[in-house]
């Protein structure tokens, strides 16, 4: 069977690289895997059918929706924003936080979009993430790029070794950003109800965010 397309970046500065092909793989209906300023993620377009197949790629447990990277809060307008989450956007982003947010529109496809009406969203610090969505013009989904039951990757070599698990083709286009550092995932606030609550706690500590607001509850 043949293997993912790979596409090296290392020692490269992604803001000044062509990344039509990584583009262009993508508005296709392709799939990415790519450095974080966490850990490696699978992804592709914002569409329901990119959301079929990044579920065929990975499957999920139940209808646990994924994660959108955005280049900018304004790709993001159509959600519900409260004075909190523009807060927390405007302190932590780009950043390792992930803000739910409401989707009353129905901007966002299921899959993406939870049963409940939300979003998780973040905005990316990582060159990569940064240079690829502005050149795409769009968002991306996100999903940590392991097999189910295995650890996140943190290389590339354990990008190929769940690809490899998950039985990936050339729909999937692998990014070597190289070996990351260690980093706990981010930390994921729920705006979408009014108020704060904790959904996990991360990269960043919740002393931080009780700086910066009223105290939130843990969930």
């Amino acid at each position: 069977m043949t293997g993912p397309i790979t596409r090296d970046i290392r020692g490269l500065d992604p803001a000044q690289e062509d990344l039509t092909d990584v583009v262009g793989h993508v508005r296709a209906g392709g799939l990415i895997a790519y450095p974080t300023e966490t850990v490696y993620g699978f992804g592709g377009a914002c569409s329901a059918e990119g959301v079929a197949a990044l579920r065929t790629l990975k499957p999920r447990v139940g209808d646990r929706p994924f994660l959108v990277l955005a280049a900018d809060p304004a790709d993001l307008a159509g959600l519900r924003w409260t004075a909190e989450a523009r807060e927390l956007a405007s302190i932590f982003w780009p950043g390792a936080l992930t803000l739910v947010l409401a989707d009353p529109e129905g901007i966002f496809p299921p899959g993406i979009r939870s049963a409940s009406g939300s979003v998780a969203v973040r905005v990316s610090p990582h060159p990569f993430v940064k240079a690829l969505v502005a050149a795409l013009g769009a968002a991306v989904t996100s999903t940590s790029a392991n097999a189910p039951g295995r650890a996140p990757a943190r290389s590339f070599h354990e990008v190929l070794d769940a690809a490899r698990e998950l039985r990936a083709g050339p729909e999937l286009l692998a990014v070597n950003g190289g070996t990351l550092v260690p980093s706990e995932p981010s930390t994921i606030i729920d705006v979408s109800g009014g108020g704060l609550r904790i959904v996990r706690e991360g990269s960043i500590p919740v002393e931080r965010l009780r700086c910066a607001l009223p105290e939130p509850h843990e969930h």
